[in-house]
């Protein structure tokens, strides 16, 4: 889904130097695990699933409008799928259950918004099985911010009181809000990596670190994805990143939309999970008819045969839900050259 962002004044602007010293936010330069080895030259083929492996609900359903942003987290053999479903006015997660990531058992609805999360959304999140439980970072509140709630076996969950990530001060690329986070952790750090929007309504990528998965520090030389130029397929926004390490690179599958809310994924590649390079080949669009408009919302797992992918899909082009929106899978695989 794409953030739906309003008007926030974080607190008065200040020059960068001193917004680190603040109590605006946390910033610093940083960067990922340095890489061991030369990156390994290769392309990236992608191999969809026709059919969508997670369904929306019937009428009258917590996920019947839309099932979207699925979050993949593994506790020794079952998989965890903590999706988002819509049901007309809100945003809830719910839980899917597998053995192998395709045929999936719905659970049921899991959180809703409450409290400084208002009524619209506590969903489209990242989930981690982490130190003997489930993190699970997401979207709440309008504007939107990041929350974190934690949980033994994904049903019940306790709440951080307060956001975990929160927009940026007045005339930073982040200012109007904050949303999309998808986390990873290497070297027992936290990174977590989401879309920033500023006052001229601009939707790019950026990237914070922690060692609690709680209190995060940004990166001061943010935003570190920019939208594609005049016609490209993401010249109007970027979103709902995915990262894996790979070869010697990081790399990313990032949402793209272009001027008529098509939707499609592309990809981009790091030595240090800061400086993106875009890489042409693939960008994944839709192939059948339910996903014919969007694909989105990417959940990763490196895996021996390839990289598991798990998207959101639809076949109505809007800018945020009622996209007839059902989660599919494919699988990104290496070619050496």
């Amino acid at each position: 889904m794409r953030a739906e962002i309003g008007e926030r004044v974080a607190c008065p602007r200040f020059l960068v130097a001193a917004l680190v010293l603040t109590g605006c936010g946390r910033y610093s330069d940083f960067r990922l695990p340095a890489v061991e080895r030369a990156p390994v030259e290769g392309v990236w083929e992608w191999e969809p699933r026709k059919e969508p492996v997670l369904e929306r609900g019937g009428a009258g359903e917590w996920d019947a409008v839309d099932a979207l942003n699925p979050s993949i987290a593994r506790r020794d053999s079952l998989y965890f799928n903590f999706y988002s479903g819509f049901d007309g006015r809100t945003w809830h997660t719910g839980l899917a259950a597998s053995a192998d990531g395709i045929a999936w058992s719905k659970q049921g609805k899991v959180l809703s918004p409450e409290g400084w999360e208002g009524n619209y959304i506590a969903a489209n999140g990242s989930a981690m099985w982490a130190d003997g439980e489930f993190h699970y970072w997401y979207q709440a509140g309008r504007p939107p911010r990041i929350a974190l709630a934690r949980s033994a076996d994904g049903r019940r969950w306790r709440r951080e009181t307060h956001p975990v990530l929160d927009a940026g001060p007045r005339g930073s690329w982040d200012e109007r809000g904050v949303a999309d986070p998808y986390v990873v952790r290497y070297g027992g750090v936290f990174y977590l990596y989401y879309l920033g929007q500023d006052r001229a309504r601009r939707q790019r990528l950026g990237v914070a670190r922690s060692e609690d998965g709680i209190v995060w520090t940004k990166l001061l030389a943010n935003p570190v994805l920019e939208p594609g130029e005049a016609a490209a397929f993401d010249e109007d926004g970027l979103g709902e990143p995915a990262v894996w390490f790979h070869r010697g690179s990081y790399w990313m599958l990032y949402t793209g939309r272009d001027r008529n809310e098509r939707r499609r994924m592309g990809l981009a590649r790091s030595h240090d999970g800061v400086k993106w390079e875009k890489v042409a080949r693939p960008v994944i669009s839709g192939t059948e008819d339910w996903n014919g408009n969007v694909v989105c919302d990417a959940t990763v797992e490196p895996a021996p045969e390839g990289v598991r992918v798990w998207f959101g899909g639809g076949n109505v082009a809007r800018p945020d839900e009622r996209l007839n929106g059902q989660i599919g899978y494919g699988l990104l695989r290496w070619r050496s050259r």
